[in-house]
């Protein structure tokens, strides 16, 4: 079996040749500068109310195709003119909103000065009828995030993980539990500290990312990662969170081996796959420790679905939101700076169908462990 990493062994030395001339990694901010930075929004609008003015904060528009760039090595990041929003204390359509952010810098204020840290949940269900959703305090704190310049895993607040991860890895928590990811059958959640990992230890030829967490338990039950082993997979359920981004861009950053994607081949799944390689707008602030720029394709590619003849009766027609995704897509200068991939999503276009990865067990039960995936990494089928 030693020939079966071959090109992936070929891949990696290709992708280290090329991270010598391009390794950008961002610098941590110091927990002084945190509250320095705090500081000086008070300042601003202590100053204001001592003039007599009421005062205003300023947000960037973080969710606006308009205030990024696409940067190829980085991926979306954010522009240096972006659009602002004005909250004013005297609006009544912003004064809600302005109230909960300044809530909220106390709350972070103090957990930087202590050095201690709290979940957004914590945050949350300590006094939830005044923030009246997490996704409110969760839009709440990537603003104050981007407000501040500062990356949200240095302002003191996780969020819960949803992903999962398994294969050769062991590591170290922060507070020294260790984290053995090894169990064949089993799979370990996501840290909600991936910051504070350290001492990571893996033999892994490369890392699998699997977009749903159906496909993910399917890998665990075939027992994928000894089959393939020495490998790492890992899944943030969908659409990825926070911290299963920052745990592929960790062990990206110490490992340095292939990134593969493993998708359905439909628009949304291609979105996800784009996510963990480029980023996305509302995060675009942190581009430089969320993406990983060197994920590559290795299905369900829409190519495949002709290849491997997947049987008709498995394929799903296009819907209008598919179309209108798929369209976005084709606009995007990540999509276009790829000619192969320009294709695959040509090709799905004009079939106007898509394909879930589980279609392929309509060819065989164990056809996706046993055939598809080793023979893609045996024979370079990514993209």
């Amino acid at each position: 079996m030693a020939d079966q990493f071959i090109e992936v062994d070929k891949l990696r030395d290709t992708l280290r040749e090329s991270l010598e001339k391009d390794d950008r990694r961002q610098e941590d901010i110091s927990r002084q500068d945190v509250l320095t930075r705090i500081e000086r929004v008070i300042q601003t609008i202590v100053f204001s109310v001592s003039e007599g003015e009421a005062p205003v904060l300023r947000l960037m528009n973080r969710c606006n195709w308009a205030s990024v760039r696409f940067h190829e090595s980085v991926g979306l990041v954010r522009k240096a003119d972006v659009p602002v929003t004005t909250l004013r204390c005297d609006c009544p359509s912003s004064a809600t909103r302005f109230a909960l952010i300044f809530k909220l810098l106390s709350v972070i204020y103090k957990l930087v000065q202590s050095d201690s840290y709290a979940t957004k949940r914590d945050i949350y269900y300590n006094d939830p009828q005044l923030f009246g959703s997490q996704k409110t305090l969760d839009s709440i704190l990537d603003d104050i995030s981007c407000m501040l310049k500062v990356p949200r895993r240095s302002l003191h607040v996780f969020a819960t993980s949803k992903g999962f991860i398994s294969g050769d890895l062991c590591y170290l928590e922060e507070d020294g539990t260790k984290v053995d990811c090894n169990s064949s059958s089993t799979a370990v959640p996501v840290s909600s500290n991936v910051n504070g990992i350290r001492n990571i230890v893996s033999a892994a030829k490369f890392i699998l990312i699997v977009e749903k967490d159906a496909t993910f338990q399917r890998l665990l039950d075939d027992a994928f990662c000894a089959r393939l082993s020495p490998c790492i997979i890992i899944t943030g359920k969908g659409v990825p969170d926070v911290n299963s981004r920052l745990m592929v861009r960790k062990l990206w950053d110490t490992l340095h081996i292939p990134v593969f994607a493993l998708v359905d081949a439909d628009p949304y799944g291609i979105e996800i796959m784009c996510i963990y390689k480029y980023g996305s707008r509302s995060l675009a602030f942190e581009a430089h420790s969320l993406t990983v720029p060197s994920v590559l394709w290795l299905g369900l590619l829409p190519s495949d679905i002709q290849r491997y003849r997947v049987p008709e009766e498995t394929l799903i027609p296009f819907s209008q939101a598919d179309e209108s995704k798929i369209n976005s897509l084709r606009t995007r200068d990540y999509i276009s700076c790829q000619p192969a991939w320009e294709r695959e999503i040509e090709a799905m276009q004009r079939l106007k169908q898509k394909a879930e990865i589980q279609s392929l067990a309509s060819i065989a039960p164990h056809f996706l462990t046993r055939v598809y995936l080793p023979n893609k990494l045996r024979y370079g089928g990514w993209i």
